[in-house]
Order: C-alpha cells, then structure tokens, then sequence
C-alpha cells in the first residue's frame, strides 16, 4: 500500500504541510493565534508553560517544542517568544534546523509588542506559506506512517471494538515496516503483567513496569490515589467499574506485535516496529506527546464521543458504540458497531481502518479538521508552578 505525502530534509514523510506557529510560553499565545488566524495555511500550537516551573519541566518543554517542530508534518517553523520565559529558545531553534527546516522567530520584546509582532508575524508566515505551497506530494510505502494510538471518552464497547481493531492495525502496519506508538500509561495500570508478555526483551518489559511505577508514585507524592480519578465520571457512565477493566480494553490497541522499546514523553522512537512512550491519558497532552515523537497520522478510538483532534496531525476517530456514532456524527470518521450487531468483524475493521489512515494521510480531512476542533493543547509537566 502507498499513500501520497511530503518528503523532508531529515528523510522523514508528511502528511501534511503546514508552517507551523509554535508559541514558546503561554505569555504569546494571542499572538500566535493573531498570525494564524491571518494566514492561511499555517497550523499554530499554543500551551500553558514556558515559564516559573521546574528544570525538569523546562527540559519537557524545551523537548516538546523541538520534537513538534521538527514533525513531518510541518514544512517549516515560525516560533513566537515573548523573550524573559524560561524556555531555551535558541535550543529549541537549533534543535529544529537540525532537521533542515526552515526556522524564523520572533521575540515580542524585542520587536517591540504584541501588535508589531503579529504584523511582522503574519509577513513572515505569508513568505514561508508561499515556499511550501511549491512542495508537490509524492507516493510512499506505508512503511513511512509513523501512528499514533490513543482511546478516551471509553466505555464497554472500547474495549471490545475499537480498540481491538486498531490493535489489527497496528500489526498490519508493523508488519509492512511502520511504527505504531502505544501511551497512555495510566491506562495499563492492573494490566502491564499482560502488555509486559509482548515485549521483545525483558528490558522492554522493566521498562514498561518502570513506567507504571512512576506514575503511580506521581499521584501518591500528592497523597492521592490513581483509582479517584480512573476511570473518569464519563468512564464509569460508559459502564466501566474499574481502572483494571479499562486497562484491559485500552491495551487492546498494542494489538499482537513484539513491542520493541520504551521512550519518554516526546521522544522520537530509534526502531521500527511497535514502541511504549510515557505519557498521561488526558488528550491535550498525550496527543502533543505523540505528535512531538513524530506521529504523522493518529488513531483515536472512543466509546461516548471525544472530539479533539490535533493542530497538524490528522487524527482518526472510531466508534463501536452505534450510539455515538449517531450523537456525535460531526466528530467520528468511522463506526465499527457492525461487529458488535454480528455484521463485521474485528480484522476486517482493522483492515479498513488501515485503509481509510492511508487516506487520510494522502490528504483526505478527518471530521476533527474539517471542523477545526483541533487547538486545545497542552504539554505533559509533572511539577508545580513556581
């Protein structure tokens, strides 16, 4: 199979072409939306940090921004600083050239406020929208789809639909060379013995329990406990009872494929072949996440209807809930309730799914981009505000 994208400096394939306008701290992000607003053909990623958190925060931000930056999906980079935040701007900008793309920045401070900014923001974004409107798509083996895997607004049908037939995607696409990205950690809890048997090394699988650790030690460092907030209200609506029963329908997705290595939240996977990333479960951040690793196309299943999508990645929505589909039809691109009524079956919606993604990625809109629900985003901090 083939699909139709752009082929970038540092080898990588979008499917997408945008100029990003990436907000550096939360102090620019009406500026950012100012230049977007006037400029089309740009995508714009705006957030809440950058500025009075921990170094290790800032280290999260400063890799989150280059790791969107250089995503394939982006032609080139306008990036907006305000000039006294805490983030490493000229790293950030280093870091993102590195992939050959073109980087332009501007420092509101300097030039000298918000209004002069915005202008000089939109001249700039104007000239690097020309450039990329020149780039033609060309054809590529699916080898070069690099997927995203996310579930939310889950309820029972998650886990015996959607999930599991993304879990066939996933296989097929490791089979034919891609990378397939599994996160959402809070959701392996009471279940990561089982997603552990599908490491390829047991230092894969420590590496998985690792994680689960972590994050229950996140939650417990503030005298809470994990299973007061999994499964959500909506979860628990959705008629599930609890965090271990939506772990076993959320790992569904890692499908049947060896899983060849675990990455930190951001981090652009070095192998082939299905991977772990460290990441929450909350979309802002886990969608962010996995467009920072690289992600060109994501998959998103749910079981009551989560409309998020991602600025410049497509992402994919799927249902076995028939009810969803039919209350939340602007928002699901494809409905998978045929299994549960005995009209279909799992490999077959695994398959089509694999089919309507190389769609997708050839330059068909999902329903979260022809909608524009796609900008409420947010980098992953495990700190506080300072």
């Amino acid at each position: 199979m083939e699909f139709m994208g752009y082929r970038r400096a540092d080898g990588t394939v979008g499917t997408r072409n945008y100029v990003g306008v990436l907000s550096v701290v939360v102090c620019v992000n009406e500026v950012v939306e100012a230049i977007v607003r006037q400029v089309q053909g740009t995508s714009r990623f705006t957030h809440h940090q950058g500025c009075c958190q921990t170094p290790l925060d800032i280290g999260l931000v400063n890799k989150a921004l280059t790791g969107l930056g250089c995503n394939p999906n982006l032609h080139s980079v306008l990036l907006i600083s305000l000039g006294c935040e805490s983030t490493d701007l000229s790293g950030v900008i280093d870091g993102i050239k590195a992939s050959g793309k073109r980087v332009e920045h501007l420092v509101v401070q300097e030039v000298g406020g918000a209004a002069r900014t915005t202008a000089q923001g939109i001249l700039l974004a104007q000239e690097m929208v020309r450039e990329a409107s020149l780039q033609q798509r060309e054809a590529f083996p699916i080898s070069e789809l690099v997927m995203g895997m996310k579930c939310g607004s889950s309820d029972t049908t998650s886990g015996l639909v959607p999930n599991p037939a993304i879990g066939v995607t996933s296989d097929l696409l490791v089979a034919a060379g891609g990378v397939s990205i599994l996160g959402e950690v809070t959701e392996f809890i009471g279940a990561e013995h089982i997603l552990a048997r599908h490491a390829a090394t047991e230092t894969v699988a420590q590496g998985i329990y690792r994680l689960v650790e972590r994050m229950e030690k996140r939650a417990m460092a503030v005298g809470e406990d994990i299973r007061g907030g999994q499964p959500t209200g909506g979860n628990i609506k959705g008629g599930l009872t609890t965090i271990e029963e939506k772990s076993l329908g959320a790992i569904a997705k890692a499908g049947s494929a060896p899983i060849q290595a675990v990455y930190e939240y951001g981090e652009r996977p070095q192998v082939r072949g299905l991977v772990v990333m460290d990441s929450p479960g909350r979309e802002p951040e886990i969608l962010t996440g996995l467009a920072a690793a690289g992600c060109n196309v994501i998959v998103f299943a749910t079981g009551r209807g989560a409309p998020q999508g991602f600025p410049f990645v497509p992402v994919l929505k799927i249902t076995g809930s028939r009810t969803a589909a039919e209350k939340m039809s602007d928002h699901i691109d494809m409905n998978l309730s045929a299994v549960i009524d005995g009209g279909d079956t799992i490999p077959d919606a695994g398959q089509r799914i694999l089919e309507e993604l190389v769609q997708i990625a050839s330059g068909g809109m999902t329903k979260a981009e022809i909608s524009g629900y796609t900008n409420s985003m947010d980098i992953y901090m495990q700190g506080p505000v300072i």
